[in-house]
């Protein structure tokens, strides 16, 4: 889930189907529940920092706060606003600087970017004017594309939440002083009884979703898929687990490593996840601001996909496949039904995930028992992003909507599959079907991983 993802564009024909049986009015009320979430969040993050941290750009990895905030008020208006509301342009002149495909996020802050002030003005703006186009649209089937059951306002709600998790990323590698607290995640009631891993029996399952109003163009169309039976992590991959790794040389193994992850160890130096460091026999980690020991039985956080990958060889497993982790989350083999989220169908509550910044950490392996999934397995939904052993690619019958580079331009090798969100992830860009993906290099994002092994 990268700002690289959201590019100025027209809407195109067509829309996916299966979004009837849904009230408009509720749906509405949704809409607007989330766009209120996001904002409130979005402020949050500009508003703990002063305006020399909102321009600053804290790693070239990622865009100067200020960028974002921008960001999101300009595709709020140009979705929103003109493409459902038919409005006249407010800003078109900022267009190409806020287009994230025109300019590469390390040339950002060299850009004419609005001030934190007038932008703030300008998303505040946009946002006044887009909620009077919602009270307004026909939600209804049969509608517009965009509009029919509230899709382009889903769509917005959960391109800004997209940028809260960018700029909690942001947060991370800022190095000043402590801008976010939050309280602890609660603590695991049964881990000590968990197996270490379940068993997801083979057979067919569906995939995807066609029913699911706000579900993004990669995760349609719902289709059948065959997999074998295989055994999986009941938890993410901990922390203590990982040190074992470290411990037995796994950073300096070349056994262990896809080629091109060997290439980035020795050439960056890499002996440990991102923003771990040894101070004498003990390791700590920098979390936002604040150093600390690693916690040995919460899930590692900060790991690329060749470190994750090399992990799992080195301890004779594998990565999952992104159907095996599907199947895995959402299968209930009493229904054979596909289910929104492991535990059914209903949205996620605080004793079934760790989602929307409520925590700024991952929960211990074994927490949430209210969330896992008929298969057994926990912690499938929130806690840390899971690297899965697939490339990402478009599923059978696959039609881009509403544009092109949200997700097809991305289709191909180059980029891993990632499930299951994060701990930085709002419930309304989480669900089942929900599918991130990202170069194979990256460490900055809430990454973290579990292992498989076939039947």
């Amino acid at each position: 889930m990268t700002d690289d993802r959201t590019p100025s564009a027209t809407a195109a024909d067509g829309f996916p189907t299966g979004s009837g049986g849904h009230d408009p009015e509720v749906l509405r009320q949704r809409a607007l529940d989330a766009l209120l979430t996001a904002r409130a969040r979005t402020t949050a993050l500009t508003d703990s920092v002063d305006e020399g941290e909102l321009t600053a750009q804290h790693s070239p990895l990622m865009s100067p706060l200020v960028w974002d905030l921008a960001h999101i008020g300009n595709q709020e208006e140009q979705w929103l606003l003109r493409a459902v509301g038919g409005r006249e342009a407010l800003r078109p002149e900022i267009d190409g600087l806020y287009d994230a495909f025109e300019h590469p996020r390390a040339a950002r802050p060299s850009l004419p970017l609005l001030a934190p002030t007038e932008a703030r003005m300008y998303a505040s703006d946009v946002r006044g004017r887009a909620l009077d186009i919602l009270e307004a649209a026909p939600l209804h089937e049969g509608g517009r594309p965009l509009e029919r059951a509230g899709f382009a306002f889903g769509m917005i709600a959960q391109h800004e939440q997209q940028h809260d998790e960018t700029m909690l990323i942001t947060h991370q590698l800022r190095s000043g002083p402590v801008a976010l607290t939050a309280p602890a995640p609660p603590e695991p009631t049964d881990a000590a009884s968990l197996p270490a891993e379940v068993l997801v029996p083979g057979g067919p399952f569906t995939m995807g979703t066609s029913a699911e109003p706000w579900a993004l163009d990669n995760e349609r169309p719902a289709h059948q898929r065959e997999v074998a039976a295989f055994h999986l992590d009941t938890a993410p991959v901990t922390c203590g687990a990982y040190r074992r790794f470290m411990a037995d040389g796994g950073y300096t193994d070349p056994r262990w490593w896809a080629p091109e992850g060997w290439d980035m160890v020795r050439e960056h130096g890499l002996e440990a996840p991102l923003f771990w460091h040894r101070d004498g026999g003990q390791w700590l980690r920098r979390r936002f601001g604040v150093t600390e020991p690693v916690p040995d039985d919460e899930p590692v956080l900060h790991v690329s996909w060749y470190e994750a990958d090399a992990y799992a060889r080195w301890a004779g497993r594998r990565l999952p496949t992104e159907a095996e982790w599907e199947k895995a989350a959402r299968h209930d083999p009493a229904t054979g039904r596909s289910l929104r989220y492991p535990w059914g169908d209903t949205d996620p509550t605080p004793e079934q995930a760790n989602l929307g910044q409520r925590h700024l950490r991952p929960a211990r392996a074994g927490a949430y028992p209210a969330g896992r999934a008929p298969s057994g397995a926990g912690q499938l939904i929130g806690d840390v992003w899971e690297w899965t052993s697939s490339d990402f690619l478009p599923y059978p019958g696959f039609v881009a909507f509403p544009y092109r580079e949200y997700s097809e331009v991305f289709f191909g090798p180059g980029h891993k599959v990632l499930r299951g969100g994060s701990f930085a992830v709002d419930q309304v860009a989480c669900r089942g079907t929900f599918r991130n993906w990202d170069l194979p290099v990256r460490r900055q994002i809430f990454s973290g991983f579990r292992t498989a092994r076939d039947a």
